[in-house]
């Protein structure tokens, strides 16, 4: 059993390391990744800043409202573009490699969704910059409870690009699929938008969407734990964690599924 796990470890700590080298040595995407969520923030915030009224909370901003929803973008985007590469990965016969050798299916998902996850947990971080700008106090943050809800979101979107990178065949079809899903799923989130009593179908999508929990929790960990009226689908901290947490267990488990059943 020692050995299988030295196994497991070693082939987590490659993939890993690989992903992050790769990121690294493509120092345009790193300027691109940070300054695509600002212009979105800016532009989108400011534009809509005068338009946005939420009743439940008179003195808050879209700028504000929409911050949380851009750090969670972040990494999602990050999961949806450094996920393709599994794609390339496998029509070059690396992870066919990887597949063959030591270490499990599970290490296999495990160190590529460390590797595109702490990329975008990077990029996030250097966004979280603009926080007092914001409007968030940082020695109000919940640093910790936002720290745990972006590492495990970041794991469990990863995971789930993995699973539909490892099925699909082309990169085409891939961002096909992200397009009519993973994305709006961010939208339907309430990154840039409120549940409306007024709508119950789409609160009803909101509440089913996992993005929902993520989103919602690093918008409570922002304020410190206590969410303003009104800004989420979710009232329940410990309801946001637990399925933040199932999210990722699930996307992981299907990850390592979809690798035993197609090569």
């Amino acid at each position: 059993m020692s050995v299988a796990l030295g196994d497991d470890l070693a082939t987590v700590g490659v993939l890993w390391r690989r992903d992050l080298a790769r990121f690294f040595r493509q120092r345009s995407r790193l300027v691109g990744a940070l300054v695509q969520p600002i212009v979105f923030w800016l532009l989108i915030g400011g534009g809509m800043a005068s338009t946005f009224s939420l009743g439940t909370a008179p003195g808050l901003g879209y700028m504000e409202y929409f911050y949380p929803g851009i750090v969670v973008m972040m990494v999602l985007f990050a999961s949806i573009f450094g996920t393709i590469t599994v794609i390339e990965d496998r029509h070059a016969g690396f992870l066919q490699s990887v597949v063959v050798g030591p270490g499990s299916r599970t290490a296999l998902v495990l160190g590529k969704s460390l590797g595109v996850g702490s990329v975008g947990l990077m990029q996030a971080a250097l966004f979280l910059v603009f926080t007092p700008w914001a409007g968030f106090a940082p020695g109000d943050v919940s640093w910790f409870s936002l720290a745990l809800f972006l590492v495990v979101g970041a794991v469990g979107l990863s995971a789930f690009g993995f699973a539909l990178a490892w099925w699909l065949d082309s990169s085409q079809a891939y961002h096909a699929v992200m397009s009519i899903l993973l994305l709006p799923g961010w939208v339907l989130s309430g990154a840039m938008f409120p549940a409306s009593a007024d709508h119950a179908v789409l609160g009803a999508i909101m509440r089913a969407n996992p993005m929902t929990y993520i989103v919602s929790g690093v918008r409570r960990a922002l304020y410190g734990g206590d969410l303003p009226a009104g800004t989420s689908a979710v009232d329940s901290a410990p309801l946001e964690l637990a399925v933040t947490l199932g999210f990722a267990v699930a996307a992981v488990s299907l990850a390592t599924f979809v690798c035993h059943k197609r090569r």
